[in-house]
């Protein structure tokens, strides 16, 4: 089979397209997926990872629950306002109930579990506050060379969403944030908001995934939230997948063109916590460095995700 992934996620209507693009992708093995508090509750991001999961046939993937908190400090800001009071535009319950139970064991005992099973190194993708990472790798360096690499949704070279100088992701866990893209050296993909936001999609493509049948017409119908948004404050007619772009270059490397820089996060308590601030100098780039997302086809990372998401690849 194609890519060995696992994905850690806080659903979240982008999370639910990301999710969706890796359970329907025939060239993945989806190994497994954990669940981070973010956008809303650990409680409402498990239920809606395993209805998302059901919804696209994939019973046969296990879900572990992980961190309910950040390391460190309190989590300084949900985002209700953008995806819903239940993650889903309220729209959670109409999902089908799982048929799985979820797993015993915590998130971070999963990917032990998974990435020590696996024959060949596996491609995680955090695309929710990175708690569940940094613990795994803090508590388990063993597992280090099985991962192939981490594709990160994250962060801002210049501009945050969340504060003026942090990304949601980030700012949720600076901490955490810090340790996997400073302090570890396994490799990393930073999908940060400068990429993400000129891969939107519009209202168009959402029609045409709507009129591809069932499940498209059940994810589009989930962007109620944030079409409402992304219309209101930023005056686009469509939606930014952020989570799923970076899912899009997990399935399939070199999707998007990136650029190591060394990367730092701002863990202070200033204007500035949860920035994270790429050295972009010439000739300052040794060390340990990450590969940052800074460009793409468009169009052809549009028709991937339609096409995948259409189930017509």
């Amino acid at each position: 089979m194609g890519t060995k992934l696992i994905i850690d996620t806080d659903p979240g209507i982008d999370d639910a397209f990301a999710l969706a693009l890796a359970a329907l992708s025939t060239d993945v093995d989806l190994l497994g997926v954990t669940t981070v508090f973010g956008n809303v509750s650990l409680e409402a991001t498990t239920r809606n990872a395993r209805r998302i999961l059901e919804l696209c046939g994939r019973p046969d993937v296990p879900v572990a629950a992980g961190a309910a908190r950040p390391l460190v400090h309190p989590q300084a800001e949900r985002a209700a306002h953008v995806h819903g009071e239940d993650g889903l535009s309220g729209l959670s319950d109409t999902l089908p109930e799982p048929t799985r139970a979820l797993e015993p064991s915590d998130a971070v005992s999963l990917l032990v579990s998974l990435l020590e099973a696996a024959e060949e190194p596996v491609t995680i993708a955090p695309i929710g506050p990175l708690t569940n990472i940094a613990l795994l790798l803090a508590a388990h360096p063993h597992v280090k060379p099985k991962i192939a690499r981490i594709v990160i949704m994250g962060g801002g070279l210049g501009t945050g969403n969340t504060t003026p100088a942090a990304e949601f992701n980030i700012y949720s866990d600076p901490e955490a944030a810090r340790r996997v893209l400073v302090d570890e050296d396994v490799p990393c993909v930073l999908v940060p908001l400068e990429i993400t936001h000129r891969c939107a999609v519009s209202t168009a493509w959402l029609g045409e995934l709507a009129a591809s049948g069932p499940l498209g017409a059940t994810l589009e119908k989930l962007t109620a939230s944030y079409q409402k948004l992304y219309h209101d404050e930023l005056g686009l007619d469509g939606i930014v997948l952020h989570d799923a772009v970076a899912v899009a270059e997990a399935i399939k490397p070199g999707l998007l063109r990136t650029e190591a820089y060394p990367i730092e996060v701002d863990c202070g308590h200033g204007p500035a916590r949860g920035a994270t601030v790429a050295d972009r100098r010439p000739g300052r780039r040794a060390g340990t460095t990450v590969e940052v997302a800074v460009d793409t086809d468009l169009d052809g990372l549009r028709e991937f995700l339609l096409t995948r998401l259409a189930g017509t690849r």
